[in-house]
């Protein structure tokens, strides 16, 4: 069988993998909110990413789960989807990729999303996408990351990518949010991501409280990181060195975690890499809040009465 051109790198320059972050407690959501049905027939949030993803030309996907809910997440992967596309499984715990380094007792969050992709590194030998799994992203984000991994495979491009969306369009109506808040260069290079919590939709945008009790307004047109990335394979050796330094120097500590937007953060201001921010031509969605998940089924719902998706996914 003809495996295609490879490059001095050894990858194949038509491969490129789709990255799904589904190891999160979903503790806000109150349960695994990655398997809540959102579709008309039971599809998942998941189902969409995956059926665009394939449209799009990706050639694989990579779940990062957790042991403990991977045959309940198993059996929520419709069978048709994965007789489209190759599926491989990744295991976030807390002891995977520690690098001899002991968990704390008392320790239970994750290791954070940087960490989630390193556990994937045996996994992946081409250029990828990483996403989270209870995200909408909608279809031209898939087209344009893919066009980007394709570059990046082909020798066309040495630069990172991230999908980019108007804050207005990420908010909740239901509680507060987190977003990494994205500052760009005149070419639409990713210079600085700063990470805003516990942000409440306002006309127009959104406000957060800083530590000195003073309120400040972020316009809603401001791009923000809903952890869509793209990167080489070499992303790996950078991530299992910085994680290795996060490890000694917050490695006690019971809550902190190793951010994708931190690790990407870091090798933007070192200038290791470049990260371009590709615009979103549509409007993210998510489920954080119980809550949400009734707006997520019109919202769906809405695309298949506009023919954006089929109302049977899989048939």
């Amino acid at each position: 069988m003809k495996t295609g051109k490879k490059t001095a790198a050894g990858q194949n320059p038509s491969k490129t993998t789709l990255l799904i972050l589904a190891a999160g407690m979903g503790s806000r959501f109150g349960g695994i909110k990655q398997i809540e049905p959102v579709g008309p027939n039971g599809e998942i949030i998941l189902d969409y990413s995956i059926y665009d993803a394939i449209r799009a030309g990706f050639t694989k996907i990579v779940f990062v789960i957790r042991k403990s809910i991977e045959d309940s997440f198993r059996q929520k992967i419709n069978a048709k989807a994965a007789g489209q596309i190759a599926i491989d499984f990744a295991y976030q715990e807390l002891d995977s990729g520690l690098m001899g380094h002991r968990v704390p007792a008392g320790r239970e969050k994750p290791w954070g999303t940087g960490h989630a992709v390193l556990i994937a590194k045996d996994k992946i030998a081409e250029p990828f996408a990483a996403i989270n799994a209870d995200d909408y992203y909608g279809p031209s984000a898939f087209t344009m990351m893919n066009k980007h991994l394709l570059g990046l495979a082909q020798g066309r491009t040495r630069d990172y990518a991230m999908v980019g969306y108007p804050l207005a369009n990420t908010l909740s109506d239901f509680g507060t949010v987190s977003r990494g808040v994205c500052e760009t260069d005149a070419q639409g290079y990713l210079t600085r991501i700063t990470e805003r919590t516990k942000l409440q939709k306002r006309p127009n945008g959104a406000a957060f409280t800083d530590e000195a009790g003073v309120e400040h307004f972020i316009s809603g047109d401001t791009p923000v990181s809903m952890n869509y990335w793209g990167f080489g394979p070499d992303v790996f050796e950078y991530l299992q060195k910085e994680f290795a330094e996060f490890l000694r120097e917050k490695g006690g500590d019971l809550k902190a975690e190793y951010y994708l937007p931190f690790a990407v953060g870091g090798m933007i201001t070192s200038g290791v890499k470049k990260c371009r921010v590709l615009a979103a031509q549509e409007s993210w969605f998510g489920i954080t809040y119980k809550e949400d998940l009734p707006t997520a089924r019109i919202a769906i719902a809405e695309k298949i009465r506009g023919g954006v998706y089929p109302a049977e996914l899989w048939k």
